[in-house]
């Protein structure tokens, strides 16, 4: 086990840069007298104390991580963080572990599910901790530590490998990873900013226009209120989610290069792009006729709240204008299958990813063509460009080992008790870190209901989605361990 401790001295040195997030909360609570002080206080030196404590009996074990250790750390990073994040929920809401870890978990995998009632009654600092650790999720913590931890001695491109979604992850926007990741943090947080002082022009106060923007630029879904967006019924606060919703739903090395070069056309020359927007316009437009014509709303209206909630739920962030458990059953299913796949390549988004949808769908269109023509010869390609065959061999491998869960889980989930319908979209919402789902985890529901067990099967779809599958089963199989 030795060749793992510097595997611990880096997780130790993480967890004290995660306990200085606390500090935002800790002053907050004892700014406003909240009644959430303890809590915080708590939770700062017992992460502070044991990310020292790790490093300080490590210390030594110094140097570069291989590939195998990058593996390691993301899964104990994104596993053993919401323990730590969890605390203030434990101690200030009294709601057990299960459910503490459940909301730290669905907060840092930015899924946006929750188990805690009553938001509108949170204290203040409460609110505060889980939309910032939604945001810290968004990214990904990993990619923020990647450009810190050059400067302590611990190199982070095999931990950024691991961390990056999608299938192409050997691509580079910079020379030096920390500027890979400085980058793509310097746009988030240009995008948060803006995001807060649109929601704040458009009729937020302060604090949620800040809470409202950390989720929504992280595709969360966290909100300070139980009515979600129905609570303000504000179509330019809607307008302002969508458009900022269909920017984080996009890939951010695009965005990156489009802003480092001054050139829009970057946008044209994304191959996810064009299919992303595409997708969505059809999809709204099918759903505004299809409520249209089941008279759920009149005129203008149904485009309204079928261009936000299908855009949401599409990207996996997750809020709600409209309790579309109410509308006909086809509306919110197909909503739940956009979130599958709908989201961009290198997004804050769940699922699939789009790319890997338009990769399965021109190898089946080509060997649709095979079988009508043995013999012709015709790649794959994707923005011009041919697709190496080891990455569609890869596509595939995860597809099919992403309806292997799906299936599993909701299965485990039916065999508890759970009717199928609520376990079904409890576990696409969980592995597609979406948040709500259908049944009793509908859009006005939440998953307060579901037993311990239950929990933590949706605890762990959610770790399973956010590591893109392969990187936590990786490190779950025998091989990993050995020598």
């Amino acid at each position: 086990m030795e060749r793992f401790l510097p595997v611990i001295r880096a997780f130790g040195m993480l967890l004290l840069l995660f306990s200085l997030t606390l500090l935002l909360p800790l002053a907050t609570a004892h700014l406003f007298h909240d009644g959430a002080e303890t809590a915080y206080d708590l939770a700062f030196f017992v992460t502070a104390g044991s990310g020292f404590l790790l490093w300080f009996f490590t210390r030594r074990y110094k140097r570069e991580l291989n590939v195998r250790d990058g593996f390691l750390l993301v899964v104990l990073v994104w596993a053993a963080l919401p323990i730590f994040a969890a605390i203030p929920f434990y101690t200030k809401l009294d709601i057990g572990f299960t459910r503490a870890y459940f909301e730290a978990a669905s907060g840092l995998t930015s899924t946006g599910a929750t188990t805690i009632p009553g938001l509108d009654s949170l204290p203040m600092s409460i609110n505060l901790w889980r939309h910032l650790i939604i945001w810290l999720g968004g990214m990904g913590l990993i990619v923020l530590a990647v450009a810190i931890l050059p400067m302590l001695g611990i190199g982070g491109r095999q931990m950024f490998k691991a961390e990056t979604p999608g299938p192409m992850k050997d691509s580079k926007l910079t020379p030096r990873i920390a500027q890979t990741a400085k980058g793509l943090w310097l746009i988030y947080v240009g995008l948060t900013i803006l995001c807060t002082l649109a929601y704040y022009w458009a009729g937020m106060d302060g604090f949620d226009a800040i809470c409202h923007a950390f989720s929504t630029v992280s595709l969360g879904g966290f909100s300070t209120h139980d009515a979600s967006f129905a609570y303000w019924n504000s179509p330019l606060i809607e307008g302002i989610a969508i458009l900022f919703m269909l920017i984080a739903g996009m890939n951010f090395s695009t965005h990156y290069i489009a802003i480092a070069d001054i050139d829009l056309r970057s946008y044209l020359r994304d191959p996810e792009i064009l299919w992303f927007l595409g997708v969505l316009l059809v999809s709204i437009l099918l759903i505004a006729f299809y409520l249209w014509g089941f008279h759920i709303y009149d005129g203008v209206t149904t485009l309204r709240y079928a261009a936000f909630n299908v855009v949401s739920i599409a990207t996996t962030a997750g809020f709600s204008s409209a309790d579309y458990s109410f509308w006909p059953f086809f509306a919110p299913l197909w909503m739940l299958f956009l979130c599958s796949f709908v989201p961009c390549t290198g997004s804050t988004g769940g699922g699939i990813k789009m790319m890997r949808a338009v990769l399965l769908y021109k190898q089946v269109y080509r060997e649709l063509l095979r079988a009508m023509h043995p013999s012709a010869v015709r790649p794959v390609k994707l923005g011009g460009r041919t697709v190496p065959n080891d990455m569609l061999f890869a596509v595939l491998a995860f597809s099919f080992i992403y309806m292997v869960s799906l299936v599993s889980l909701t299965l485990i989930l039916s065999f508890s008790g759970m009717e199928i319908i609520t376990a079904f979209s409890a576990v696409v919402a969980s592995l597609n870190n979406t948040g709500p789902g259908l049944g009793e985890v509908g859009p006005m529901s939440n998953y307060a209901s579901f037993t311990q067990f239950q929990t933590w099967v949706c605890s762990f779809a959610m770790l399973l989605g956010r590591l893109e599958i392969f990187t936590l089963l990786v490190v779950l199989t025998p091989a990993f361990w050995k020598k």
